[in-house]
C-alpha cells in the first residue's frame, strides 16, 4: 500500500514556539476540523504515515510535539512536562478555532490527549488511544525520590552528546534495534527525526527529552482526571505493551466513563506495523453515532 503524500504545515504559537507537522493529501486546504494525531515519546509525526495511507478518507493532521521532529525545542531554561504539551495543544486549538476534534494519540501522545480532553471537553468529541491507557503516576511517598532523580538527570543531560551516524540508514538501524518494528518502519521515523551534521547525521530531538520528569500525578489525581472525560474513547492496545502501560491499563481502565478497548495485533507501534487493522477499528468508531 502506497503511503499518502503529506503536505507540510507549521503553526506559530503566541509563546514563539513553532509546531511543525503534515496533513494528509489530497485536501487542498487545511480542513476546519482536522483529525489531530499526537505521537509518542521520541517519535515524530511520521509515525502516522501508515495510518494516513490506510485512512485516506480522514483529514489527518499529524504534529511534531515540542522538542521532536521539526518543531521548536523549548528554551534552555525549560523542561518537558506533560501539562506543557497539553497547554501547547489547547493553545493551538484556540488559535485555529478548532472544537470537538477527533484526536488520535499514541503512547505519550495518548496521555496528552487524555488530559486535554478531560480538562477541555469542548475541544474533543472522540478520542482514540493507541497503546496508551491511563497515566504515569507516582505515589505521594515517592515524591522526594522522583524530584531527586529529576534534578540529577538534568545535571547529567548537560554532559550528554547526541550519537552521530555516517548515514540515515545507520541511524535507522540504531532506531530499529531499540524498537519492535522493522527497518522500513524505523526509516519513516528517521527521515523526519534526523538532521545533517558535520559528522553525518544525528537526531533532531532535544536531549532534555530523556530527563526524568520532576512531577507526576498521584493515582488519585490521575483517576479524577480520567473520570472527567466526557467523550467516547477507543483504546487500541497491544498485548506486547511496555510494562508501564500494561500496569496503567490494569489500574485505570475502569475509570473511563465511555471506553471501548480492543486488543490488537502488533507491538507498541501497532498503528505503524498493523495500520490496516487499526484503521478499520478507527473507521467504525468514528462513524458510530454518539449516544
Amino acid at each position: 500500500m502506497a503511503l499518502t503524500a503529506p503536505v507540510a504545515v507549521e503553526f506559530k504559537l503566541p509563546s514563539g514556539l513553532t509546531l511543525a507537522g503534515w496533513r494528509a493529501a489530497p485536501q487542498l486546504e487545511l480542513p476546519s476540523q482536522p483529525v489531530l494525531c499526537l505521537h509518542g515519546w521520541l517519535d515524530n509525526a511520521n509515525s502516522f504515515l501508515p495510518l494516513a495511507s490506510a485512512l485516506p478518507e480522514l483529514p489527518l493532521l499529524a504534529l511534531d510535539l515540542a522538542g521532536h521532529g521539526h518543531s521548536s525545542h523549548r528554551s534552555a531554561d525549560a523542561h518537558y512536562y506533560l501539562f506543557d504539551y497539553v497547554a501547547d495543544i489547547a493553545t493551538l486549538c484556540r488559535q485555529q478555532g478548532w472544537q470537538q476534534l477527533i484526536i488520535i494519540g499514541h503512547s505519550m501522545g495518548g496521555m496528552i490527549a487524555t488530559v486535554l480532553a478531560a480538562s477541555f471537553p469542548e475541544l474533543v468529541s472522540k478520542l482514540v488511544l493507541v497503546d496508551s491507557l491511563g497515566l504515569m503516576t507516582t505515589t505521594p511517598a515517592e515524591t522526594a525520590i522522583q524530584l531527586r532523580k529529576a534534578v540529577i538527570s538534568r545535571l547529567q543531560s548537560h554532559q550528554k552528546q547526541k550519537p552521530q551516524y555516517a548515514t540515515q540508514a545507520e541511524a535507522a538501524t540504531a532506531r530499529q534495534q531499540q524498537s519492535d518494528f522493522d527497518l522500513a518502519t524505523a526509516m519513516l521515523l528517521t527521515e523526519r527525526g534526523c538532521e545533517p551534521t558535520a559528522a553525518g547525521f544525528s537526531w533532531r530531538a532535544d536531549v532534555k527529552l530523556r530527563e526524568v520528569s520532576a512531577f507526576r500525578m498521584s493515582d488519585a489525581q490521575a483517576r479524577a482526571v480520567i473520570r472527567n472525560l466526557q467523550c467516547p474513547v477507543l483504546a487500541l492496545m497491544s498485548a506486547q505493551s511496555p510494562s508501564e502501560i500494561l500496569h496503567a491499563t490494569q489500574q485505570f481502565q475502569v475509570d473511563y466513563p465511555q471506553l471501548k478497548l480492543v486488543q490488537c495485533p502488533g507491538g507498541h507501534h501497532l498503528h505503524m506495523t498493523d495500520a490496516v487493522f487499526c484503521a478499520n477499528e478507527i473507521r467504525r468508531f468514528v462513524s458510530a453515532q454518539l449516544v
